[in-house]
């Protein structure tokens, strides 16, 4: 029976100031809006921020979007998956996930490890090309334990509410590495599906992990939308589930460009720093700011000739050699990086009426996107 107004205003929630999923509306999407011809071996964060692909599957081919909705009140996008090739034939290896990872110190109100450890229940709003049944769960990678639920899904945007008991074996470590990950398994083979589900915390057995489960490369009709997704301490139900919590598109951005950002330039010319041109051999420098990351990021970039050099009206030319030092106590011509800032060097020897010791700005060469992309995932 439906809960009356009264009774789920009484209910007490322990929602943080801000929601534990960054971008849990599926807002931001800085690497791309769509990606298509992914599968095995095709790891990593793809399209919507924070959203994790891991795949091993044979011949399975999938392409992963940010999708406008309109048939979800409250959401405007979801992570959009789109079986292309389907695998029927389903070697004992093979498996396919969707992670979201979280930081330890992000993790202790849970109390896991403890006497009194709480429920974490995990909220998510999906839809599918029919009704499939998938796993999910959460893994403790400090411990090497998880835990497994069985969900199906509707043809309609439906409300997944799945409690959780809370663990009293193994406690998170209290950093900024990786400790907890909420995984939904969407196909696997006999490697993952030939144990019983793991529906109480257990060490974790990949046998255990997707009993029962369907598989999402069982047609090119598959596919898949995800929107919504909220972790909660405490027991829900679908009834008594804590609202979901929005932020600002800028707040919820600023959150997610703790783990990635992309300096890049927007036309021919775009500004991407400025600086000076030093060492008596004609290099330009620039600290450029990014947000401070989650831990010392890897910093890669366009190639060498998408940048260029000049200063006051006068056009420098494509850089002939790029140096990138970020996030680094070096010392040398190489050093100043800090947490937040990236120390840039272009090699401009071979530029015409270029000056040591003067301003110079650092821009985009031509139509051919100019980019500095800083990566601290977990």
């Amino acid at each position: 029976m439906a809960l009356t107004r009264a009774f789920k205003n009484s209910i007490k929630y322990e929602q943080r100031a801000v929601p534990l999923v960054v971008n849990g509306d599926m807002a931001v999407a800085q690497r791309s809006d769509s990606v298509t011809g992914l599968g095995d071996g095709d790891e990593g964060y793809v399209t919507v921020d924070r959203m994790r692909h891991t795949i091993t599957a044979g011949a399975g081919r999938f392409t992963s979007k940010q999708t406008a909705i309109t048939d979800l009140p409250g959401f405007s996008e979801a992570l959009e998956l789109d079986c292309t090739t389907a695998d029927t034939s389903i070697a004992a290896t093979e498996v396919m996930h969707i992670d979201y990872r979280i930081e330890g110190q992000d993790a202790q109100h849970f109390k896991k490890g403890h006497s009194d450890a709480d429920y974490i229940t995990v909220g998510f709003y999906a839809k599918a090309d029919a009704a499939i049944t998938y796993t999910a769960g959460f893994i403790d990678t400090d411990n090497s334990r998880h835990i497994r639920q069985q969900f199906t899904t509707a043809t309609s945007f439906t409300h997944h509410v799945l409690a959780f008991p809370g663990d009293t074996t193994g406690k998170l470590t209290d950093d900024n590495a990786e400790s907890l990950r909420f995984r939904i398994t969407l196909h696997g083979g006999s490697n993952f599906t030939s144990g019983t589900l793991a529906t109480a915390w257990e060490s974790t057995t990949d046998a255990n992990t997707h009993v029962g489960g369907g598989s999402f490369f069982a047609s090119t009709d598959r596919s898949l939308f995800i929107t919504g997704l909220q972790i909660e301490k405490g027991q829900y139900t679908s009834e008594t589930m804590p609202p979901f919590q929005y932020e600002s598109y800028d707040s919820n951005l600023k959150r997610c460009k703790r783990y990635f950002e992309e300096c890049a330039g927007t036309g021919t010319g775009a500004l991407i720093g400025q600086g000076f041109l030093s060492d008596g051999s004609s290099r330009a420098a620039s600290m450029i700011s990014f947000n401070e990351k989650r831990a010392t990021p890897t910093v890669t970039s366009s190639a060498v000739g998408t940048f260029t050099a000049s200063q006051g009206v006068q056009a420098g030319g494509a850089a002939t050699g790029f140096i990138v030092k970020a996030w680094s106590g070096s010392s040398g011509a190489n050093s100043g990086g800090e947490a937040g800032l990236c120390h840039v060097h272009l090699d401009t020897s071979g530029h015409s009426s270029m000056t040591d010791g003067q301003m110079c700005r650092i821009a985009q060469t031509d139509s051919t996107t100019a980019s500095i992309t800083c990566e601290s995932e977990l």
